[in-house]
């Protein structure tokens, strides 16, 4: 199985894994020869500006680097220069739209238009700066300009970054434009939408089992919206918000694994049953909340290992899932199954990050790709565990349902009687009301079983326990004592207690068992009653009084009622 697993992930990863850049000097040219302008893939060159600080007439003279228009360079490339030669070899002018879409996440973004060495137009988009900004849409940015007929000019692209260098650059028609800042933030919308389908979804579960997992649970999905969102630009695209607005809000990096990792400990309870594999999440846990607090002083710096963090808790937390499922803890599997996709796509993100894959949807959406996966495996795991714990309660329910029922009449038996008749002889005592106490015992008994086998004898007993349930009001109690004898806690006064009996006496003098030969077996009951005194803190001084009672009615030709006072 995991040999499969592990040549599955190497697949991906030489898929993957193919270079975005070669060492070519000579600029490209994009050719604008169509009636229609819809370009999201074409070839530019980028230059890394070491120094941040280059002047743009040193920056044309640089050797640039061929490259897709989807790029993207790690944490090396702060500040970061492409370069787009357009040729409009179309017979008439062209007006074009080069878009930034991943402008949300920069510090500036400028655009420099050129055409033969000149400087024609530049437009300077501070994103670092509170208020509006111009050329700015959601979070894409955009620069327009006009190429006349078989003209050819050179677009510059500044791009400054807070941590990680990556955009993609599309150029569009008029028309093909509007239709891209539409649909631009749909996918990142129902990734976002799924997610907060599982904090209700959590929320109904935390309802029903009130853990502490399900609260974890809710910040993990808080913390892995928040970052999606920003990793995305939802916030630019629907209320224009930038990272340099939300700068702080990138702590989540650190934040959301955190809360997996609490989860992993609370869900699997590793601190008692498994302490090797806990030392190893305390660990990891330690640096990601050291690495947390650290960002809330200086979130630029701590974000510069976040990947290489995040590669490190990916590898202790799959190795702990997998020790786990060896040792066969039945949320494992599923928490392994969840968690291998997270690392998967998050590993493509991670490569996309550092500048060592391509862009693509897959790799430049990983994380969030990652995250919803996990989480709805994260909500099975809760769910399941829930149901788990749920039939354990019924269990142990059922277990004490039959430690205190009579397996044969369903009646309670003594055990229960002997644990319950302290507490209802208090209730009595205070509320005022009495209590009657009637042994009932079948007469001649041995005499059914020696004639018509236990068999009959144990459906005689059921019939008498079925009268008894009969003439139960709703807070009384009917034992089976053992054997034939059988104990009714009746709560009235002795008056009605009497009155009762004698209903139970004729209805079982009345009653007929039939035996699989079709034979009728009649059976009677004697009857002994006693009142519940309200001194008394023994109730099994009554339940004596009335066994002397049930002697007396034995005695006295059985078949009847006889009152101990």
């Amino acid at each position: 199985m995991f040999k499969w697993f592990l040549c599955f992930i190497s697949l991906i990863f030489i898929t993957c894994c193919v270079s975005a850049h070669t060492d070519h000097t000579q600029s490209p040219n994009v050719s604008i020869n169509t009636a229609e302008v819809n370009l999201t893939q074409f070839p530019m060159s980028y230059f890394i500006d070491t120094s941040e600080e280059m002047p743009f007439k040193q920056i044309q003279k640089q050797p640039f680097i061929q490259s897709k228009s989807e790029i993207t360079l790690g944490t090396n490339a702060k500040t970061t220069w492409s370069k787009i030669v357009i040729h409009n070899e179309s017979p008439q002018q062209r007006t074009l739209f080069l878009h930034n879409e991943d402008a949300y996440h920069l510090q500036n973004v400028d655009f420099y238009e050129t055409k033969n060495g000149d400087l024609l137009n530049q437009v300077n988009i501070q994103l670092d700066k509170v208020g509006p900004h111009n050329n700015i849409y959601g979070g894409t940015a955009i620069f327009s300009f006009d190429l006349a007929a078989d003209e050819r000019k050179t677009i510059f692209v500044r791009s400054v970054t807070f941590s990680h260098q990556w955009y993609a650059l599309s150029l569009y028609d008029e028309e093909h434009s509007k239709r891209a800042l539409i649909g631009s933030s749909n996918y990142i919308s129902l990734l976002v939408g799924m997610m907060l389908a599982l904090m209700i979804y959590n929320f109904f579960l935390y309802l029903s089992a009130r853990k502490i997992e399900n609260i974890v649970y809710a910040f993990y999905l808080i913390s892995g919206i928040i970052w999606v969102s920003l990793s995305y630009g939802l916030g630019a695209n629907f209320f224009g918000i930038f990272s340099a607005d939300l700068l702080q809000f990138n702590s989540t990096l650190y934040s959301m694994p955190s809360f997996l990792i609490l989860f992993m400990m609370l869900i699997f309870e590793t601190k008692s049953r498994y302490p090797k594999e806990h030392i190893a999440l305390c660990i990891i846990l330690t640096i990601l909340v050291a690495e947390f607090f650290y960002s809330l002083f200086d979130l630029v710096n701590a974000l510069k290992p976040a990947s290489t963090l995040a590669a490190l808790m990916m590898t202790v937390t799959l190795g702990v899932s997998i020790s786990l499922w060896r040792k066969r803890d039945p949320l494992a599997k599923y928490f392994f199954l969840g968690h291998s996709m997270f690392i998967i796509f998050n590993m493509l993100a991670v490569l996309y990050y550092k500048g060592i894959t391509e862009s693509n949807q897959i790799n430049s959406h990983g994380v969030g790709i990652g995250i919803v996966l996990e989480g709805l495996m994260m909500a099975f795991i809760l769910s399941y565990r829930i149901r788990t714990l749920e039939k354990i309660k019924s269990a142990q329910t059922e277990l004490k349902r039959l430690a205190d029922t009579d397996p044969l009449t369903k009646l309670y038996n003594r055990r229960y009687f002997d644990k319950t008749c302290l507490q209802l002889l208090t209730q009595s005592q205070t509320a005022g009301t009495e209590l009657s106490i009637i042994v009932a015992d079948l007469d001649h008994f041995k005499d059914i079983n020696d004639t018509y086998g236990h068999d009959v004898g144990d459906q005689v007993i059921i019939a008498f326990a079925d009268i008894l349930i009969k003439h139960q009001a709703a807070n009384d109690i009917a034992c089976r004592m053992g054997g034939e004898e059988f104990l009714l806690l009746l709560n009235c006064n002795a008056e009605k207690a009497h009155a009762i009996a004698q209903h139970i006496r004729s209805d079982a003098e009345k009653c007929i068992v039939r035996t699989e030969a079709n034979l009728e077996v009649r059976f009677t009951v004697s009857i002994g009653l006693q009142p519940v005194s309200h001194t008394t803190d023994n109730i099994k001084d009554s339940i004596s009084m009335a066994d002397q009672a049930l002697y007396k009615a034995k005695k006295q030709g059985r078949n009847c009622v006889v009152a101990a006072s």
